[in-house]
């Protein structure tokens, strides 16, 4: 045996345990340079800000405090599991856990100022909590990204070894090729005996059953093992694996026969060594509550009266061109089936709908897919093109988000022929109100295949909630920013 084979288990024990201890150092970095420059902001807001009335001694309190408030904040963090590396990168769990650290930290400050009887100047505390609050989020949400897009790039990246049957190996190792951003490189499968040598569709291997296990994670160098369904043939098949590679740095994961599906939707309850999942229903019904149309009506409004000099000018521009229409009306289909009339900015020439066989070739999807996208359809106007590059020609949508026809969030309003081709379980979609924007939208728009798509969507109306929502409208500006997908 070389030197080389016998570091090489060494050197990528090291490389693993140091990708995944990247990311919680990121997040000590990140929060301690935003709790520091928050802290000098919050002092120097304190005394520069005219609405307070005089600046007393801030200047002293900040050299008496400072060190302990980045420490404490930084330490509350961590007591509360901030830092642990389970929740760094995805789910909201990580901005929850630095909220709840971050009001718990405010009441402790408060409770000892009071106790010490220590004059600590109420508008430097005000300011510190509602500059330190968004800018700790804002810093997490940008540390992953950036952790993302090294991730995507092939760097902090974990090798996974694939333990389950069959068609549950194909199927989590296609959410993990679609989910790049995951790092997982999955570097081969362990199947049942009986499937040994069963060609499968992933670009790896079948490296033998559960029974060489051991084996099998020393030959492959994995840092982890992701057991899935018939993965293991009994609980004490699980738990000699796990005794087997107890001492390695090797992890284990657990994944169920679940996929789309919110963390929030799941529940894991501990019963006589069992631990039982409750899964929530889907949530289609909570999207059509007053909550969500109340949130559309305020939200809409504000829209248009914040828009209506863009609207203006673009509703000049179309007209001018070739004075023909400002609106394109189409037949969409909306919440149970209903079609009504989707207004849009014409970005077409007037005789568009006549002209749709002689760009039919430039279909981006195939004949046989259900949308229609051409990259470079020459119906298209002079005004029409930046206007559908910056979605300007959906802003008059605002009307029929008020006239109660769409949503601000949601699938994508399909056309009647669309939905005549779809299966049962597309018509899921139509479960709850089309919206302007959506998971489609700001993942990808155009260029996402058609599966894709349909998955979001599905995953929309199963897992809505106000906050998701909420981050769709965020992402939606940066992705009409960039223009992904719009043509």
């Amino acid at each position: 045996m070389t030197v080389h084979e016998l570091l090489a288990p060494r050197l990528a024990d090291r490389t693993a345990r140091w990708n995944r201890r990247v990311p919680v150092v990121g997040a000590v970095v990140v929060d301690a340079v935003v709790i520091v420059l928050v802290t000098l902001g919050a002092a120097l807001g304190r005394m520069r800000l005219p609405f307070f009335a005089e600046t007393g001694d801030v200047d002293n309190l900040l050299a008496i405090v400072f060190v302990p408030i980045v420490l404490g904040w930084v330490v509350s963090i961590a007591l509360h599991g901030g830092y642990a590396s389970h929740v760094l990168g995805a789910g909201p769990q990580e901005y929850k856990q630095v909220l709840r650290a971050t009001l718990v930290a405010a009441g402790a400050t408060g409770v000892v100022s009071f106790l010490a009887k220590f004059q600590f100047s109420r508008g430097f505390f005000f300011l510190l909590i509602i500059l330190g609050i968004p800018a700790l989020l804002v810093g997490r949400h940008l540390l992953r990204r950036t952790v993302h897009a090294m991730r995507r790039r092939g760097h902090l990246g974990h090798r996974v070894l694939l333990a389950g049957s069959v068609a549950q190996v194909e199927e989590i190792a296609a959410v993990l090729r679609r989910e790049r951003w995951l790092g997982y490189e999955v570097v081969g499968a362990l199947v049942p005996p009986a499937y040994v040598g069963t060609a499968l569709t992933g670009d790896f291997p079948v490296l033998g059953s559960t029974a060489r296990i051991t084996a099998v994670v020393r030959d492959t160098d994995c840092d982890i093992v992701l057991f899935g369904g018939g993965g293991a043939d009994s609980a004490q098949e699980m738990r000699r694996a796990a005794w087997e590679l107890d001492g390695s740095d090797v992890q284990i994961m657990l994944v169920p026969s679940l996929t789309d599906v919110a963390t929030d939707r799941v529940r894991v309850r501990p019963a006589a060594g069992l631990h039982l999942m409750e899964l929530e229903g889907p949530r289609a019904h909570r999207a059509s509550r007053a909550s969500k149309r109340a949130f559309d009506i305020v939200g809409a409004t504000f829209g248009l009266v914040v828009a209506s000099p863009v609207l203006l000018l673009t509703a000049l521009a179309v007209f001018w061109h070739d004075r023909g229409p400002v609106f394109f009306r189409q037949s969409r289909v909306g919440r149970h089936g209903d079609v009504f009339e989707c207004l849009k900015f014409r970005s077409m020439v007037v005789d568009a709908d006549r002209m749709v066989d002689a760009v039919a070739t430039e279909n981006k999807h195939g004949e046989d897919h259900v949308l229609f996208k051409a990259e470079h359809d020459t119906r298209i106007t002079g005004p029409g093109r930046l206007i559908r590059r910056l979605s300007i020609d959906e802003t008059p949508q605002f009307l029929n988000v008020l006239r109660g026809e769409m949503s601000l969030v949601g699938p994508r309003p399909p056309l009647p022929q669309e939905v005549e081709r779809y299966s049962e379980d597309v018509r899921t979609r139509l479960a709850v109100r089309p919206g302007m924007t959506g998971l489609w939208q700001v993942s990808g728009r155009a260029d996402l295949s058609w599966e894709d798509s349909v998955r979001l969507d599905l995953y929309y109306v199963d897992n809505w909630s106000i906050v998701q929502d909420l981050g769709i409208l965020w992402r939606t500006v940066s992705a009409v920013v960039g223009g992904r997908g719009a043509y």
